[in-house]
């Protein structure tokens, strides 16, 4: 049977499923894909002489001596009151073997662990050591040991399978995340500028034209497309996409400014405002001088008559400035009538 025959699955099961990276492959199934390939299979110290001689019967390559020695199945064991809670070995264990969290004391399991090393590298205060594995020294035979050793393989590839699913699906929800942002982030301007074309139109039509507020917010506009056009004159071709959307927008709205701008106005809204206020303030006046004059003049009080008189008058030329004429007479003594 030519190498190319061997199903990967029947390399894989002899293999130790320390998942280490010792064979130059990040993990064991990966090592056995290459073994079909062609790659030589004494690269396997956590398996030594055992599985590279069950290898070489199954693919018929010779038993070359091993790249590293063989070593007997380890477990890693943290120093707890030194471990300062980085997570850096939790996120370097193939097999979730680690428990803890950030700033929090970390521990390992101890029938979890293939001895892998991967965690003592990361760790930042050198606080992991690396033990023959309890369960392995304290079997009474060889038969107890290969026992061993098989329930750490089907173990430690159910984990490490399952620490591939969790973290492909982090991917994948991280992935759709950055998306929707990414959607949200197209769209933003687009409705923006919508909900700016509706305002310009109910604006324009129930109040007269601003020209000086249109064209502080043109100055505004004219900087921010001035600004784009530099972002998109070093933006990648993947970035260009939504700069471009802004442009377009904030050019749709310039666009609207200046037909606005187009229009002519003879009035302010804020002069508009101002004789309309002025305008009531008289008349209120007014009606306060009329109320007091009346009053004074059942009272038979000259003084306050001719006070009155006098406010009634200011009153009506404040009226006459405004553009109205007072109603109801055209002078003080009409508040008599």
């Amino acid at each position: 049977m030519s190498l190319a025959e061997i199903p990967v699955e029947r390399i894989d099961a002899e293999l130790p499923q320390t998942q280490c990276g010792k064979c130059g492959h990040a993990g064991c199934r990966p090592y056995a894909e290459a073994i079909v390939d062609g790659e030589a299979i004494n690269r396997c110290p956590p398996g030594g002489e055992a599985t590279r001689d069950r290898l070489a019967a199954l693919t018929g390559q010779p038993p070359l001596e091993l790249i590293e020695p063989a070593q007997t199945p380890l477990l890693a064991v943290i120093r707890e009151a030194e471990c300062i809670g980085c997570t850096k070995c939790i996120q370097a264990c193939p097999v979730d073997a680690i428990v803890g969290a950030a700033k929090q004391m970390h521990s390992v399991i101890e029938s979890e662990c293939t001895g892998c090393e991967l965690c003592v590298a990361p760790c930042p205060v050198d606080c992991i050591d690396l033990i023959e594995h309890p369960m392995w020294t304290q079997a009474a035979n060889e038969t107890a040991q290969d026992r061993y050793l098989q329930q750490r393989a089907v173990n430690g590839r159910q984990r490490f399978d399952a620490r591939q699913r969790r973290l492909a699906h982090l991917a994948e929800e991280k992935r759709r995340r950055r998306e929707r942002r990414m959607a949200a982030y197209r769209a933003k301007p687009e409705a923006q500028a919508s909900e700016t074309a509706v305002d310009d139109a109910g604006k324009t039509a129930e109040t007269p034209v601003d020209h000086t507020a249109l064209k502080a917010r043109r100055a505004t506009l004219k900087a921010r497309v001035a600004k784009l056009d530099r972002q998109m004159a070093k933006a990648t071709a993947g970035e260009r996409a939504p700069l471009e959307a802004r442009r377009k927008a904030l050019g749709s709205e310039l666009e609207a400014l200046d037909g606005q701008l187009a229009t002519p106005s003879d009035e302010t809204p804020s002069n508009s405002r101002g004789s309309h206020l002025a305008a009531s303030a008289a008349r209120e006046a007014l009606r306060k001088a009329r109320q007091q004059l009346a009053h004074f003049r059942r009272q038979h009080d000259n003084a306050g008559m001719a006070r009155a008189e006098a406010q009634i008058a200011d009153a009506q030329r404040l009226l006459a400035r405004a553009g109205e004429t007072p109603g109801g007479d055209s002078g003080p003594q009409g508040a008599s009538s």
